[in-house]
């Protein structure tokens, strides 16, 4: 029998070794990868979106580095077109908002969710009524009854326009009659200082948004728009904690709204980058930090994935859509 020789030997483990490799590798980042953020700094996307940095940093989740990027002209269209635009580009995702909906119908871009892949839904988001600590008024009604005694002249601050932010600023003037004016702000970190500083008299602003300047006695939570009080009670301010925050509605305000904080993909992900994603998130969720920003934001964490993460968004749209149209805001 004639010997192997080196070149021949290296061929057959070569083939021996492909026998035994997995008939589909597992796919993974090979560069690293771009995590857009749709608004500017300091807002609920981008608080969220850089914990999620630093905590696949610090845990080593993943080979290759994830550099977050703010891309907030255009009401976050920069953002969106920018990943609609990388098609086959598994190496950028996009974290999501609102604006999701409301920039292309607000602006008329070019732009629909449904032009990107889901990946999974992280959280809903919380939105509270927000007054300066140093106002008289302790409750919405009281908030109300003085803005309807001011004759029009309060100033609620809000993220961008035509966006969530006004969205409920705009429900809760029909559910109450008062007249307020909406100034709009970069983000919602910018809206924060704003209240604390006198500039505007309320805000809408997301939990995590305002939680710091609330510990720090310059704000106060009215009431949180949501059918059922949150469900935190580590103490915040004081004896105050999430848990201590009424229901909008139990105080005279029948408004709910909450917020996508999710996931998509560039158009043409295959299902095993999306699965890739899908199992880095979990692995996000299991983490301590992850676990606290979840509790100081006080976030509704439910957690979707597929179908089902497709469908919630599918009605979301909707509602969106009715939203804006009994606001006017209809580009079409």
């Amino acid at each position: 029998m004639k010997s192997l020789t080196m070149g021949a030997l290296g061929a057959a483990l070569l083939l021996c070794g492909a026998a035994f490799a997995p008939a589909n590798a597992a796919w993974g980042p090979t560069r690293p990868v771009e995590f857009i953020i749709p608004a500017g700094p300091g807002g609920g996307a981008d608080i969220m979106a850089r914990t999620i940095q630093g905590i696949v940093t610090k845990h080593n989740l993943m080979k290759q580095p994830m550099v977050v990027i703010n891309k907030a002209g255009g009401a976050g269209g920069e953002g969106f077109l920018d990943v609609k635009n990388s098609k086959g580009n598994p190496h950028k995702i996009v974290i999501t908002l609102s604006n999701l909906f409301t920039t292309p119908m607000a602006t008329g871009i070019p732009f629909s969710w449904k032009d990107l892949t889901p990946v999974a839904m992280l959280a809903l988001d919380e939105f509270v009524l927000w007054v300066n600590a140093e106002k008289s008024y302790k409750s919405a009604k009281e908030f109300i009854d003085a803005a309807k005694a001011a004759g029009g002249t309060f100033k609620m601050g809000g993220t961008g326009s035509k966006q969530e932010d006004q969205i409920i600023t705009e429900a809760i003037q029909k559910a109450t009659g008062v007249k307020l004016i909406y100034i709009p702000q970069a983000g919602g970190g910018a809206v924060a200082v704003q209240l604390v500083g006198n500039h505007v008299d309320s805000t809408v602003n997301n939990p995590n948004e305002a939680i710091a300047h609330w510990r720090a006695g310059k704000l106060r939570p009215l009431c949180v728009f949501d059918s059922k009080k949150l469900d935190y009670h580590d103490k915040i301010a004081g004896d105050l904690a999430w848990d201590s925050v009424p229901t909008c509605k139990s105080s005279g305000l029948d408004i709910e709204y909450l917020m996508l904080r999710g996931i998509f993909m560039t158009p043409g992900a295959t299902p095993d980058q999306v699965a890739y994603y899908v199992d880095l998130f979990k692995k996000v969720r299991e983490t301590p930090e992850w676990k606290k920003l979840m509790s100081d934001g006080a976030f509704n964490q439910t957690f979707m994935t597929g179908a089902d993460y497709t469908k919630w968004v599918t009605i979301e749209e909707k509602r969106h859509e009715d939203l804006m149209k009994a606001a006017g805001w209809l580009t079409k």
